[in-house]
């Protein structure tokens, strides 16, 4: 497998060679749009109330462009990234992100995320999602500063040649990332609110969950630096943290140290706003599953506290006053005064607060935060021929990643806004029917990772969101 930087490399700027619909012999439907999705033989999963709901939105959407890419995009992870079988009597789901033969805790849940309000009445899904919890569970009881791992618990990461960090087998990449332990819980909650079903909230589960909580605390930093490092033999900046892998100084004021953002960047300041604020909201949901009954009411106060302690520390450090904008999050702090402001186009970020839960749409702050990450005042916010969004560090200047489009229109009340979100996204997919990773600005034919599940799996959220809400925008 070629290593994440040097696929970039190779891929990025991939030509409209890949487009299926030039490809020799494709087979077309009626609409003329080319048969682009696996076939059915070798689809990973599959889901009836999947198959029923794409059925439903292709009769009933009139934009049949984007109608058939909901067919390709929204069950892509069902289709060809997951492996699910039951392991001593327990579900288990390996979820690979897409063209990486290894399971982020973040991608996996984003991936499967989406299905879960049709998980009730589909048993064999639900089976599928409790398979990825109890997956998710066993990763976290290995290495909890680990944000990426393979099935194969002996397999050696190839990343083990050049990285300075306890790497042990079973796991691919051990970048410490905040939302890596947040998007778990969020999984567990949302699947017990749709289901009610606690079968997988075991006694391991339970042990996971602490020892989330362990290592937030941790990484709060206020007994020392803890006992994480990362350092990695690269040319690539972002991919290495400074001063012995601890990552520059920041005073304990109770955030939360993250050394790498969502995409897989290293943090310029350790105290990345978007996934304290993530972390602040997951924690309100550990008393509430099953109940409050599966934790002692010593824990619960510490959970709560560490809520609480948490969010306000976002308010007292890192809520600015911008001379365009005014009150507004920063991206990045590091409790000595000094702030990064710009936006990555990874969730959490500081446009995606509305769908992870932390603030309603309407919240001041947040608006003048929206004003600011899609702007040009936002150093990776960019415009071009094929369309605009965020980009990032991740696949450099000048590409935009469709994931912030749909996080744009997911996030958005106008419906002029939603209706340009849905059609940059249409006229940037290169002829694949499939979104990437990111593509240029001037030309959506040069793009970075033709197989990226999560995007793929999050427009086709979008898309359903807008048919039960707005379905005249799908015209």
């Amino acid at each position: 497998m070629l290593k994440r930087r040097k696929f970039i490399t190779q891929a990025a700027m991939a030509s409209a060679a890949f487009a299926f619909s030039k490809q020799a012999g494709a087979k077309f439907y009626g609409n003329g749009f080319p048969v682009v999705r696996i076939a059915e033989a070798q689809r990973k999963f599959k889901s009836a109330s999947v198959e029923k709901l794409i059925a439903e939105v292709k009769q009933k959407t009139g934009n049949k462009e984007l109608a058939w890419m909901f067919e390709n995009c929204f069950p892509n992870t069902l289709d060809t990234t997951v492996d699910f079988e039951m392991t001593d009597g327990r579900p288990d789901t390996y979820v690979i992100t897409g063209d990486i033969d290894a399971m982020w805790l973040r991608d996996s849940t984003a991936q499967v995320w989406p299905y879960i309000p049709l998980c009730k009445d589909d048993k064999d899904l639900q089976q599928l999602i409790k398979g990825v919890i109890n997956r998710q569970v066993k990763c976290i009881l290995k290495d909890p500063y680990a944000n990426a791992f393979y099935k194969d618990e002996n397999k050696v990461s190839e990343w083990k040649a050049t990285d300075i960090t306890d790497m042990k087998p079973g796991v691919h990449e051990r970048k410490w990332e905040i939302d890596s332990l947040c998007y778990p819980i969020r999984l567990s909650y949302g699947y017990w609110q749709e289901t009610g079903d606690t079968s997988a909230f075991d006694e391991l589960w339970v042990a996971a969950i602490r020892l989330i909580v362990k290592t937030f605390k941790e990484q709060q930093r206020f007994d020392g630096p803890g006992p994480y490092t990362f350092q990695r033999n690269t040319a690539w900046a972002t991919d290495g943290v400074p001063l012995s892998g601890y990552g520059y100084p920041v005073k304990p004021n109770g955030l939360i140290c993250s050394m790498f953002r969502p995409s897989d960047d290293a943090t310029i300041f350790p105290y990345l706003i978007p996934s304290n604020l993530f972390a602040s909201r997951v924690l309100t949901y550990i008393p509430e599953i099953a109940g409050g009954k599966l934790f002692d009411p010593q824990f619960v106060k510490e959970v709560t506290g560490l809520s609480n302690q948490v969010r306000a520390a976002v308010y007292d450090n890192a809520v600015i006053e911008d001379k365009s904008h005014g009150k507004m999050f920063a991206f990045e702090v590091n409790g000595y005064g000094s702030h990064n402001l710009m936006d990555d186009a990874n969730v959490p970020s500081l446009l995606s607060l509305p769908y992870i839960g932390v603030v309603k749409p309407d919240d001041p702050v947040y608006l003048n935060t929206r004003k600011y990450v899609l702007s040009e005042n936002n150093p990776f916010f960019y415009k071009g021929k094929a369309g605009e969004g965020i980009g990032g560090p991740h696949t450099g200047i000048n590409t935009i990643w469709p994931m912030s489009i749909v996080l744009r229109g997911l996030t958005s009340t106008d419906d002029k806004e939603i209706k340009h979100c849905l059609d940059v996204l249409q006229n940037t997919h290169a002829n694949t029917g499939f979104m990437h990773e990111s593509f240029d600005k001037d030309d959506p034919a040069k793009f970075t990772r033709k197989w990226f599940a999560w995007a793929n799996t999050i427009f086709g959220e979008f898309i359903w969101k807008t048919y039960r809400e707005k379905p005249y925008l799908l015209s």
